[in-house]
């Protein structure tokens, strides 16, 4: 396992991190004894490094999580989220008023809960499991944050961006009130180049990479045949045509991979294109079982 230095908090963070989402559920049937497997394989294996949140089975990946942490000796970095309150529009105009999204005693009544779930007395980085803009003109959030920050109970506080506004969060980095940014950059979603990577490493803020398989498809193992369970939150994602276009566009990839990689699988190829990128600090795709 290779390691980078985890943007200004200079941690040393696995350049592949685990994805704890699809052990909370969500992505078909699962097996809690296949996923604390996975979870033991990928530490002994050098990860360092495992995102989870809140919202992944409603809190069932930390519960996973606490139980394996409390046997490790090992150094692991773990980053939660918080959701925002039951109910507000996920992800959020660009006018939400973040008082309602995130009250300020919800954040921390939610980081406790947290933090009892994943049995620690404190969590690594504390997300947002959402962004607005206009967020970023608000003081509340910050100063709940900063003050779990003083008491010991978060080390950085990060923001896992909405999937098509990355750029949404580049406000707070220049105010200099966050450490982390979360954010989706895959060989198909290029676009965080043009504006919020290059914004992270001005300010040297760490940059971790979600969706490097692009739900999957970037692996090579889907067809036109593919079904997804009920349940799999796949199926509206390749809903429709989704599932035709994204194919075809995975064999035209193939394509390239066999003439330049020949020896490597997509799956690797998917995770050197993020890995090529050396804003990049970790990229987290989804483990639930000892063969991924």
């Amino acid at each position: 396992m290779k390691y980078r230095k985890f943007g200004k908090l200079g941690w040393n963070i696995s350049e592949i991190g685990f994805g704890a989402w699809a052990i909370g559920g969500g992505w078909g049937p699962k097996d809690d004894k296949v996923s604390l497997e996975a979870l033991n394989k990928a530490i002994d294996l050098g990860i360092n490094f495992i995102d989870t949140a809140q919202g992944y089975g409603d809190g069932h990946s930390e519960e996973l999580i606490g139980k394996i942490l409390k046997e490790k000796n090992e150094e692991i970095f773990v980053a939660t989220k918080v959701p925002p309150v039951k109910g507000f529009e996920w992800p959020p105009k660009n006018n939400a008023d973040i008082n309602k999204a995130f009250p300020a005693k919800y954040i921390i009544d939610e980081l406790h809960k947290s933090l009892k779930r994943l049995q620690r007395d404190y969590v690594d980085i504390y997300q947002f499991h959402t962004w607005a803009a206009k967020f970023n003109m608000e003081d509340s959030w910050y100063e709940a944050m900063n003050k779990l920050k003083e008491e010991g109970k978060i080390r950085a506080i990060g923001v896992s961006v909405p999937d098509t506004k990355p750029d949404s969060v580049i406000g707070a980095i220049e105010k200099g009130r966050i450490d982390s940014v979360q954010l989706i950059y895959n060989i198909f979603e290029q676009y965080p180049e043009w504006n919020i990577l290059p914004v992270c490493e001005s300010h040297n803020i760490a940059v971790i990479v979600r969706v490097p398989f692009d739900e999957g498809a970037l692996t090579g193992k889907y067809n036109l045949d593919t079904k997804f369970p009920d349940g799999d939150v796949r199926q509206h994602y390749f809903r429709g045509n989704n599932l035709k276009a994204v194919v075809k566009k995975v064999e035209e990839i193939k394509k390239y991979k066999n003439e330049k990689y020949k020896n490597i699988s997509m799956a690797d190829f998917a995770l050197k294109f993020c890995l090529s990128n050396k804003i990049v600090n970790t990229v987290i795709p989804g483990i639930r079982n000892i063969s991924q």
